[in-house]
């Protein structure tokens, strides 16, 4: 058994953030013992395969450490989305640092959100074996993220509509930062008064000592969060621009010591090529992450972990270390700060590119590289926490749903896909409506070929939404496929109809058509069914479209339990190519997305 080294006597502040939090000078004392055994591999479940190029980091080489500094490795997560099965491995990772750090510093372990909407083993208890896991692990902060509000209230229903009267919208992410041993960080959301929500755990800042010096910690969440979760689950609630939160609370943390300020932001940006911290070439710096660093003057904070895009970045931006890594727990980011004790500032900066956690395989046959000088075992303390989480999802994980895939249905965010479109034709028809609608972004993995299972489903579609119905005109559905072919954002996916999109003195205009091709009426009314994410506002697509009271919601259960109950009736196979031809898609335009049009 191999322990940290020494014990680390850590004091954090919180700032006004509501009641219950840990109160300015309060010193915690924190104890913790890691196994070095390997975890059984039976326990164990592939990670879901995401889209990003492998990256090859180079052997870490640690920041030189002069006389009257130390270094602190900031180490960051990001949209690990429930795949608590790679954590274990991380925790080898962390082993190794924290070895390597107790002679000269120490590691800052932060999250940047997204925890745990996504896999069956934290859905099932609503997040709480992240949790657990993340206290093993010893993070000192997360951000919260987007879909940390998708639960809901405490309990199966995914809205108070569903709970019934007195249910707290926000329950369960409640419950979650307040069964925590480190801070729920949240600086950019307010409640309609302007006062930060009063909930146990959760606040703006918090302050940390390592080895001597202050890091003061800045949670943030997206801009986008009232729209990229359910609309009821976040009512109330505001989100703030960044750049200002940032700035004030930065100059806060400054003026009670803290020697470095880190922001743990769900926000996020993308680069392509991450060997190169100075190039910037290959970084899309439109991206939210990049105009909050435009927007702050110079040294107003020194790193940020960033989230939500699901990508990669290791850069230096405007004097800013920003680092993210991808997502469901396949790597994590870090940067070595070198921070002058007399001086109370960070004096030199080192990015590593987002280090894999499996150099071969992953889940069961993950083979961790070598790290900091030693082979990484996956933590046995971890690997405990989560064991439970495991096997109760197991058995449903395995259920049966009698059909058989001919072949890999692929997801595609932003562009049509089959599955996508076999999402939308199950939809269609297990509420026999005339058009189903589905959004790309509420798929999260694709559905291999073979006998298929429930937890292939579920992992295709987590999230707990319900079938909405939509009476609605085909101009307006017209209307709102236009705008969503003119955004940079997630997909609408169709069933029931064809699309052709063609630019008419510079404005794209959408035409309909049935199967058999003719035109539809743009004063026709149509039964359109859909989740309640999109028929109450998310990601923007039926805003503007519907009108009062023109939605109707299966509360029950959600609409995956239907379509699985569907495809357990139906049998037989399903072949990827009846669902998406390419050369005659259901979303017929010209150029890529966004379709632009000259005026």
């Amino acid at each position: 058994m191999t322990g940290r080294g020494v014990t680390s006597v850590r004091r954090r502040f919180g700032t006004s953030g509501g009641q219950g939090q840990r109160g300015a000078g309060t010193i915690r004392v924190v104890r913790r013992s890691f196994f070095a055994v390997l975890l059984c591999s039976a326990c164990v479940r592939p990670v879901a395969p995401v889209d990003e190029p492998s990256v090859e980091a180079a052997p870490p080489v640690a920041v030189e450490t002069v006389a009257g500094s130390v270094v602190v490795s900031i180490v960051g997560t990001n949209d690990v989305h429930g795949h608590v099965e790679a954590l274990p491995v991380l925790g080898g990772y962390l082993e190794n640092l924290r070895r390597v750090r107790a002679d000269d510093g120490g590691v800052l372990l932060v999250d940047a959100g997204d925890m745990w909407q996504g896999t069956l083993e934290s859905n099932l208890e609503e997040g709480a074996p992240v949790v657990a896991a993340y206290d093993a692990l010893g993070y000192d902060a997360v951000a919260i993220g987007n879909h940390e509000f998708d639960y809901g209230p405490v309990g199966p229903a995914a809205t108070v509509g569903d709970a019934g009267d007195g249910a707290d919208p926000r329950g369960a992410l409640r419950a979650r930062a307040a069964s925590a041993s480190f801070p729920f960080l949240m600086a950019n959301v307010v409640e309609a008064s302007g006062e930060y929500p009063a909930w146990d755990n959760v606040m703006p800042t918090t302050q940390v000592e390592i080895a001597g010096v202050q890091v003061g910690l800045i949670g943030l969440t997206t801009i986008d969060t009232p729209r990229t979760t359910i609309a009821a689950n976040f009512a109330g609630l505001e989100v703030l621009p960044l750049a200002p939160v940032v700035a004030r609370h930065a100059a806060q943390l400054r003026e009670r010591g803290a020697a470095a300020v880190v922001v743990v932001a769900h926000a996020g940006g993308r680069c392509r090529e991450l060997d190169d911290p100075d190039d910037l070439a290959s970084c899309d710096t439109d991206h939210e992450v990049f105009r909050l660093v435009d927007a702050l003057p110079p040294g107003t904070v020194d790193v940020i972990v960033a989230g939500h895009t699901h990508a990669g970045i290791a850069h230096r931006y405007g004097g800013v270390a920003i680092v993210e890594s991808f997502s469901y727990g396949r790597a994590f980011g870090r940067v070595d700060l070198r921070i002058d004790r007399e001086a109370g500032r960070v004096v030199e900066a080192k990015v590593w590119p987002p280090q894999n956690l499996c150099a071969q395989g992953r889940g069961d046959s993950c083979v961790p590289s070598e790290y900091e000088g030693g082979p990484v075992v996956p933590d046995e303390t971890v690997a405990r926490a989560i064991a439970p989480a495991l096997e109760r999802a197991a058995e449903l994980r395995r259920e049966p749903l009698s059909v058989v895939l001919e072949a890999s249905v692929q997801r595609g965010y932003d562009r049509e896909s089959a599955l996508g479109n076999l999402v939308a034709d199950l939809m269609r028809e297990a509420s026999g409506a005339d058009v189903a609608v589905t959004n790309g972004g509420g798929l999260r993995a694709d559905l291999p070929a073979g006998p298929r299972t429930y937890g292939a489903l579920y992992e295709a579609l987590p999230f707990d939404n319900r079938l909405a119905h939509v009476k609605m005109s085909a101009d307006a559905l017209a209307r709102m496929l236009a705008e969503n072919l003119g955004r940079d954002r997630s997909i609408l996916s169709v069933s029931g109809l064809r699309a052709v999109a063609q630019c008419k003195g510079g404005e794209l205009v959408v035409q309909l058509h049935d199967a058999k091709n003719r035109r539809i009426r743009p004063t026709r009314t149509l039964h359109v069914v859909t989740s309640d994410f999109l028929a109450t506002g998310g990601d923007g697509a039926f805003g503007e479209a519907l009108d009062a009271g023109a939605v109707t919601i299966e509360t029950e259960r959600p609409f995956r339990d239907v379509l699985a109950d569907l495809l357990r009736t139906r049998g037989g196979t399903i072949h990827p190519d009846h669902h998406f031809e390419a050369s005659r898609p259901r979303l017929e335009f010209t150029g890529p997305r966004p379709v632009r049009c000259a005026d």
